[in-house]
């Protein structure tokens, strides 16, 4: 049996270290779009853009490592067709590489603002070539403005903050990471940043960029001001990447859509921040993007390539490092969910909360409190 990976990311390394770890002897052959060795995302808007790590420090895994699992790894070499039929995948060098099972794990694109195309000094933060453009950026000690309150726009305005660098941060939410960590949560983590020098602009849409000789001096906010800035990083949001699958067949929405144990079609399965799949709890579709979450489904896709046939469900885990503070998110955080202290206080740098609705615990958080957090993960057991 000849088994393809396409994505040399956490979910791909994941499920090929399990292959292995399983048992499976056959060929193996890993795919990538870039032309580095696996590396690891969440160091990029921290460490390896503040420069306190060599971008090679983010690799996942060394290059013996891939020698040791015996595959094959075909790096620069971008997926552009799948037929599901022939059992073939076709890359941009115009090879066709044939397999009895693939695991797709192709990840997400950053969503680019379309009146920024063309204008330098606009970036997005997703691969490491972006993170070392932007560093090399920043190095200049330009004005920095951050398009968008998720987890990357609030982690590199944490970082160039932490330089020393005039930072504004842009978002439409009442407060950065309200949309996922709540309304209470979010407040706490504006307060973070706008104690450390931030200036903060919330409730407020970008209307378009101004410019001189083509590189952006500034952003323009839907409420008529200007925010100077001769960087900008556009944190928006991301896409599954899943162009490259139109007229595959395989079923596309917000993802790939595969079932509880990872499958799309038959020996087509999917992992990481592209899969959509269905959720044996509740039943409904559901994405999720995080490392933990790709790791895990990396490794379940894996074995259920093997034939385990096995449902897919863990307690999502998301976590975020910015200036001096860990936040932790176990579990989810719905619209309408009540947030009660339990250990700690928001303001003392330390803090336990759980979310509930309706009565039941949704998630729990902690704010520079891992040891005290993992007391109370058994609340959690059946969530998600």
């Amino acid at each position: 049996m000849r088994i393809l990976i396409v994505g040399a990311a956490a979910a791909g390394v994941s499920a090929a270290e399990t292959l292995r770890r399983e048992g499976f002897r056959g060929p193996l052959t890993l795919v990538g779009a870039e032309r580095h060795l696996p590396y690891d995302r969440p160091p990029l808007s921290k460490q390896v853009l503040a420069g306190a790590w060599p971008a090679e420090r983010a690799a996942l895994r060394p290059a013996g490592r891939y020698r040791e699992l015996d595959m094959e790894l075909r790096l620069g070499r971008r997926a552009v067709g799948l037929d599901p039929v022939a059992h073939r995948v076709e890359l941009d060098s115009g090879e066709r590489l044939d397999y009895d099972q693939v695991l797709l794990a192709t990840g997400v694109l950053p969503r680019p603002l379309p009146s920024a195309r063309g204008l330098a000094g606009v970036h997005l933060l997703r691969t490491l070539d972006e993170a070392a453009a932007l560093r090399a950026r920043l190095t200049e000690r330009p004005r920095v403005a951050v398009v968008g309150g998720g987890f990357t726009g609030t982690e590199v305005a944490a970082t160039a903050r932490g330089l020393g660098l005039d930072v504004t941060l842009v978002c439409p939410e009442p407060a950065p990471l309200a949309a996922r960590l709540g309304p209470d949560v979010g407040a706490f983590v504006a307060r973070l940043h706008t104690e450390r020098g931030v200036a903060l602009r919330t409730g407020v849409a970008v209307d378009g960029f101004t410019s001189a000789e083509g590189r952006v001096t500034g952003i323009r906010l839907d409420d008529g001001s200007v925010v100077a800035a001769e960087a900008v990083v556009v944190a928006v949001g991301s896409a599954p990447a899943t162009g490259w699958l139109a007229g595959s067949g395989l079923e596309l929405a917000d993802g790939i859509v595969c079932d509880a144990t990872l499958e799309a079609a038959p020996g087509v399965f999917a992992a990481g921040d592209v899969a959509r799949w269905r959720h044996p709890v509740h039943g409904s579709l559901v994405r999720e993007e995080h490392r933990t979450n790709a790791v895990l489904q990396g490794a379940a896709a894996a074995r259920n390539l093997l034939g385990a046939g096995h449902a897919f469900h863990t307690v999502p885990y998301v976590w975020t490092d910015q200036y001096d503070v860990r936040i932790q998110l176990h579990g989810t955080c719905p619209p309408g969910a009540e947030l009660e202290v339990l250990e700690g206080r928001p303001g003392s740098g330390a803090f336990v909360a759980r979310f509930t609705r309706d009565g039941a615990t949704t998630a729990l958080l902690g704010w520079n409190s891992p040891r005290q957090l993992a007391g109370y993960r058994r609340e959690l057991v059946g969530i998600g």
